[in-house]
């Protein structure tokens, strides 16, 4: 068989709470008090019952502060609470929100048709909601002039953020209260001088707050163009105009705080962005600066004067080259012509001491030597004369004394037009001098005329 599964007394009365805190939304219970108990605390312990049953309940000090009547034994009332579970006891619970004589239960009865009706039309729906102003620059306000609602709202504006109010005066109880708000509403929208609505006033009994539970009331609310913050009553007072107003206040001095920003707050946040802004425009100073100064070192190595510098450097440099060129060239020459005199002076000698040794064997045969002699000193003259010839063709000079000259670009010899860009500088030089160019014009001989 399966293992069976056994629940413990807490496990079952932890579901029934679970469930029932759930599954059952808050509602209004009527009955008699009985075992009414006020602690030292302020919380309030007693018992709804009818002739059929009885039900705990628990009124919260929190709750019950604003209680506009003394409960007693045997009193029938109407109770708005929350059921839960009290797991050591094993008993549910009320937990009360508000309590009121039973007389008023068709006052709840009305408030809780009206908020069925206008929630299914989506007066309350928070899509429909106007963004309040950050800053508003005039604040109007529908209420009592003789309230202390009034004056609450007013010492708060004037120390959190002084600001220009309109009041216009309404009745915030009876019957003829809706119709002065509804008035307030519509002065101010038709007006369109102020940015925000508040509409309220202080504490009171059920029946003093419910002309803020009018449908016409509720519905020119909604229909505000101008957004509208809602203050009546204390923080557990709940009316219809609660509801469909932009906002909630849980009170008329919470109001004043919601409408405008703490100037404090906003002193220290402007301070905070000005610290900021001061410090970002340091540092962005700081780093055009840097930026100049390089742009100054650019400018300044491509400034014309140091171009010009720059290039009249090269200029000398590369003349001093052509300068060292020229002496090695000319070293050159001196060491071939030294060569020359040595070669012909060794050749003497030779030639010499040939003629002498054999002197007496040209003396014999001194025709035929002679001859000989004559002719092998013309081979090797013509020789000479050829090497020396062919020794000064490989001299620069000897082509500059042709008629030749020799361009120069940079320092460098010119040997192809693809190395010339028109307005190039060059330097031309001959056997008698230099002189300085510019390519006016390139002109490539044509790839025929380049095979040939």
């Amino acid at each position: 068989m399966d293992e069976l599964i056994v629940f413990s007394v807490w496990e079952i009365s932890q579901h029934l709470r679970q469930v029932i805190e759930t599954q059952i939304e808050p509602l209004y219970v009527r009955g008699e008090i009985s075992n009414y108990t006020r602690h030292s605390s302020g919380h309030i312990y007693f018992n709804l019952k009818d002739d059929n049953a009885t039900l705990r309940c628990t009124f919260f000090r929190n709750a019950n502060i604003h209680l506009d009547f003394k409960p007693e034994e045997g009193m029938e009332v109407i109770c708005f609470g929350k059921l839960t579970v009290y797991e050591k006891g094993g008993t549910y619970n009320l937990n009360v929100q508000s309590m009121s004589l039973s007389g008023k239960g068709d006052l709840a009865r009305c408030f809780e048709l009206l908020k069925k009706k206008l929630q299914e039309e989506g007066l309350f729906d928070p899509a429909h909601k106007k963004k309040l102003p950050r800053y508003p620059r005039r604040i109007g306000i529908v209420t009592s002039p003789t309230g202390a609602a009034l004056q609450d709202i007013l010492n708060i504006l004037e120390r959190r953020y002084p600001i220009a109010v309109d009041v216009f005066p309404a009745l915030v109880q009876g019957a003829e209260a809706p119709a002065q708000l509804i008035a307030g509403l519509r002065c101010f929208n038709a007006a369109a001088d102020v940015d925000l609505i508040i509409i309220g006033r202080g504490g009171g009994s059920q029946e003093d707050l419910f002309c803020f539970n009018d449908e016409a009331l509720a519905r020119e609310i909604f229909a505000s163009r101008i957004p509208v913050i809602s203050a009546v009553g204390h923080e557990i007072d709940f009316t219809i105009a609660d509801f469909v107003a932009d906002l909630r206040a849980p009170t008329p001095s919470a109001a004043a705080e919601l409408a405008v920003p703490d100037r404090k707050e906003l002193f220290s946040y402007i301070n905070s962005l000005g610290q900021g802004l001061f410090s970002g425009l340091g540092n962005r100073l700081d780093r055009e600066k840097k930026n100049l100064s390089e742009l100054q070192l650019r400018l300044s190595r491509h400034h014309p004067e140091k171009v010009w510098q720059n290039l009249q450097l090269r200029l000398d440099m590369s003349a001093i080259e052509l300068l060292k060129s020229s002496s090695r060239l000319q070293a050159a020459l001196h060491r071939s012509a030294l060569q020359q005199t040595i070669a012909l002076n060794s050749i003497r000698n030779s030639l010499s001491a040939a003629l002498t040794q054999k002197k007496h064997y040209c003396e014999a045969f001194r025709p035929l030597l002679e001859n000989s002699v004559a002719q092998g000193f013309l081979a090797r003259r013509n020789r000479l004369e050829k090497l020396q010839l062919q020794l000064e063709g490989f001299s620069p000079y000897a082509i500059l004394n042709q008629g030749y000259s020799m361009l120069m670009k940079a320092g460098k010899v010119v040997s192809s037009v693809a190395q010339l860009a028109e307005h190039d500088e060059l330097q031309a030089r001959m056997k008698d001098g230099s002189a300085d160019l510019q390519v006016q014009k390139l002109l490539p001989t044509p790839p025929e005329h380049a095979q040939n």
